[in-house]
């Protein structure tokens, strides 16, 4: 006896989630961009993480809402909109509360996620982190936003104890196990929390060792940093030659990337990329993404890309500067690199009324204009920030003597029965090498 299977074969393909954009506009509040440009950026978030945006609003309040963030209006008509539009993602522009995602997602019902900036954007990371440390990372993030939303996924148990999840007065057979589990979940995800905090300190170990072999090498750092999409990678692979992912896409990559660039002078420097910052960039990402961050902190110079074509340019790069005093390395000398030149209409100012106080050069990463110049002002402002030094080295020390040289300029050097003195000029981290075989000033 044969049997013969007569089914079709289809190819299942996810259906894509329609969201609707929200956004909110504090009346006493000092946005860095306005809601209408806020909702654009959002828009294209969204777009990243897969989503399809059917359709947007926006509020003006004084303050937000303590039950719905928005208002009981508003949610009114946010409601009738998804029905409408037939969307099942209500896409917050701002982070929500616990409460509000709770008493958002009641109103809203089960068919609609309540999703905020900051799981949007987490979502995004977790899309786009391909190393096991950039994973490790976006994990943690997720984990520390998650767990003060846990209540949220048992919402089901409290329907079935008549309103209450648990508890003496949920009825027979359904008192405690909501409690139960969300206690569960909880110790679970703490003692995951716990975990990857573990594994990314000896990430940071790990980083701290990588850095200080770069420092052996006595070859200066550049840190790139810039708005997500502003040609970061793209620069990077036109100042090396490399070939590092760049596409038109926000948060096309995580992984911090280094690469040797030979400069006019004919030395040879590190450029680092960096994740790329966006405002309103969660707390969690800046926490989690430290180990990654800190490698700004150990850089001579810090490149600032910055998209000169952006209608909102001076809000980016305001954005950024933000984040570097959050992580306390505004300090630093900065180089800014005006970047996609080659899109501006003809005759417009490329920008450099922005970087008031900073060295500021137009460039185009894709088409090469200007890198020279680029790398002359990069060169020139680790030349202004060198430290005097005087110091008497024994012969033995002969690999300070070619740290001198090449990361220093040497004025003047004169040779003595048991070593050299020598003195000029270094970067500034580089003294601590030398501070054995610093002559004082009455020694001079």
């Amino acid at each position: 006896m044969t049997i013969t299977n007569n089914f079709d074969l289809y190819e299942t393909v996810r259906p894509t989630e329609r969201a609707l954009l929200i956004g909110a506009e504090l009346k006493s509040g000092r946005p860095l961009l306005p809601v209408e440009q806020s909702l654009e950026e959002l828009d294209r978030l969204a777009a990243t993480a897969g989503l399809e945006v059917v359709g947007r609003l926006w509020q003006r309040f004084d303050q937000p809402d303590p039950a719905t963030f928005i208002g009981s209006g508003k949610v009114g008509e946010v409601d009738i909109l998804l029905k409408e539009l037939d969307a099942d993602v209500a896409l917050f522009d701002d982070e929500l509360s616990p409460r509000h995602q709770r008493e958002l997602e009641r109103i809203f019902g089960e068919k609609v996620k309540v999703i905020d900036r900051t799981a949007l954007i987490l979502d995004i990371f977790a899309q786009h982190a391909q190393t096991a440390e950039g994973q490790l990372q976006v994990e943690l993030a997720q984990l520390e936003y998650r767990l003060p939303r846990l209540t949220r996924m048992w919402t089901h148990l409290a329907r079935q104890a008549g309103g209450r999840a648990g508890g003496m007065g949920g009825g027979v057979g359904v008192r405690g196990p909501g409690e139960k589990q969300l206690e569960m979940d909880r110790r679970e995800i703490g003692r995951r929390i716990a975990t990857e905090k573990e594994e990314l300190d000896k990430v940071r170990m790990r980083r701290e060792q990588h850095r200080a072999k770069r420092q052996q090498t006595a070859l200066p750092v550049v840190a790139i940093v810039g708005y997500t999409n502003a040609g970061k990678s793209t620069l990077l692979n036109q100042l090396s030659g490399s070939d590092v992912l760049s596409v038109d896409r926000l948060f096309a990559t995580l992984d911090p990337t280094t690469r040797r660039v030979k400069m006019p002078s004919g030395r040879e420097a590190l450029f680092t990329d960096t994740v790329g910052f966006i405002q309103k960039l969660p707390t969690q990402i800046v926490a989690a993404f430290r180990a990654t961050l800190e490698e700004i902190a150990e850089a001579d110079v810090i490149l600032h890309v910055a998209d000169a074509t952006h209608p909102q340019a001076a809000a980016q790069i305001e954005a950024v500067q933000d984040t570097l005093a959050e992580l306390e390395v505004d300090h630093l000398p900065v180089v800014m690199a005006l970047n996609k030149v080659d899109l501006l209409a003809d005759g417009k100012d490329p920008l450099q009324a922005l970087a008031v106080g900073l060295t500021a050069v137009p460039v185009s990463a894709r088409t090469g204009y200007n890198i020279e110049t680029l790398l002359l002002a990069v060169e020139a402002i680790m030349e202004r920030y060198l430290q005097p030094l005087q110091v008497f080295l024994p012969y033995q020390r002969g690999d300070l003597m070619s740290l001198f040289y090449e990361r220093g300029q040497v004025v003047d050097e004169s040779h003595h029965a048991d070593g050299v003195r020598m003195s000029g000029q270094i970067p500034e981290r580089l003294m601590p090498y030398f501070a054995p075989y610093v002559i004082e000033e009455e020694e001079v």
